[in-house]
């Protein structure tokens, strides 16, 4: 089903960028998430941050989730001249993807790499991905017994060149980091826990699933998801900012402290794991090297992108090939 059109229309007073558009002019289709999804604020910080940023739209180049670093490299591979981003899940890149994101990580492409973290499959009736707490309760069977991978954890121990982690529901936190993400010359990997409201219904709502489809006759394949209100909070300078789920159960984030060195791998790793043994999760800028090669300097191209490049360089002919060949003999 192809998602709704927005109506073409832009307030006199919304600001303009560099280039003269507003922020109407960065944004897609109508959404088709639930109401209050996480993954929705998400969206509106990266349409934010590209247009703070002034990004030409037609210089954009996205690829969303299932097998997106693979899609994102080769088209960074053609064409470096390109702004890349892409957004992920955490069942898509901790789970048949994993593979995929150790790689991207490994060639370093300059793109953003966005993981919208909600600890469940969303598209197919939450079940529990791999980055779901030990002793998470889902809706209904047992709690979660297997362990979780963290991606940030998981990206530091690889080698990443530049790993944060963020909340959905604190925009102004999020924009700058998704702006330095772009801005890195290198793979810019960044986890946002972002809370998912569908599978909060319980047994006894009269709006839930089970109350639904047990007094409902039905005349067309439908289904229903009460909405509910995104989850906004600024995570505190000092101390730790408890956020209260749809489920009810809470989170607490903190925000890094003063004198924190982001360049420190090591030093980032054992201060996450601290963190994560009192029950917090650290966000902020958790880690970059700016000294990195990246994809095309490990792969020694040209500055000029290769979908520029005259036919006759890229295949410059058997005898060549030949030459070539003979250097591995």
């Amino acid at each position: 089903m192809p998602s709704i059109v927005k109506p073409i229309a832009s307030h006199p007073s919304l600001l303009r960028n560099q280039l003269g558009l507003t922020i109407r002019d960065y944004e897609g289709s109508m959404s088709t998430l639930c109401a209050g999804c996480g993954h929705d604020s998400i969206t509106a910080a990266i349409t934010r941050a590209f247009h703070e940023l002034s990004t030409p739209p037609e210089m954009i180049a996205n690829s969303a989730h299932g097998r997106m670093p693979a899609i994102a490299t080769g088209a960074a591979a053609a064409n470096r001249s390109l702004v890349f981003i892409g957004v992920s899940g955490d069942g898509d890149s901790l789970s048949i993807g994993i593979g995929h994101l150790a790689h991207a990580i490994r060639r370093n492409p300059k793109m953003l790499y966005v993981i919208e973290n909600n600890g469940v499959y969303g598209l197919t009736k939450g079940q529990f991905s791999a980055s779901a707490d030990l002793g998470s309760k889902p809706k209904k069977g047992d709690p979660n017994r297997m362990q979780p991978i963290d991606p940030v954890l998981l990206a530091l121990s690889l080698g990443a060149t530049f790993v944060a982690r963020s909340f959905s529901g604190d925009k102004e936190q999020l924009v700058p980091i998704l702006k330095a993400g772009l801005a890195h010359k290198g793979m810019a990997l960044v986890d946002v826990i972002s809370p998912c409201v569908t599978f909060n219904d319980h047994e006894g709502s009269t709006k839930s699933y089970l109350h639904t489809r047990q007094n409902t006759m039905r005349v067309t394949e439908m289904d229903f998801v009460p909405p509910e209100q995104e989850i906004l909070a600024q995570i505190s300078a000092e101390g730790k900012t408890a956020v209260t789920m749809h489920d009810g159960s809470v989170v607490y984030f903190t925000s890094l402290p003063q004198g924190y060195d982001p360049t420190n791998r090591q030093g980032v790793y054992n201060y996450i794991l601290e963190r994560q043994g009192k029950g917090e999760i650290p966000t902020g800028l958790l880690y970059v090297n700016g000294d990195s090669a990246e994809l095309h300097e490990l792969n020694a191209t040209p500055d000029e992108p290769l979908v520029s490049v005259p036919y006759e360089k890229l295949t410059p002919g058997a005898a060549a090939l030949s030459k070539l060949m003979e250097s591995f003999r």
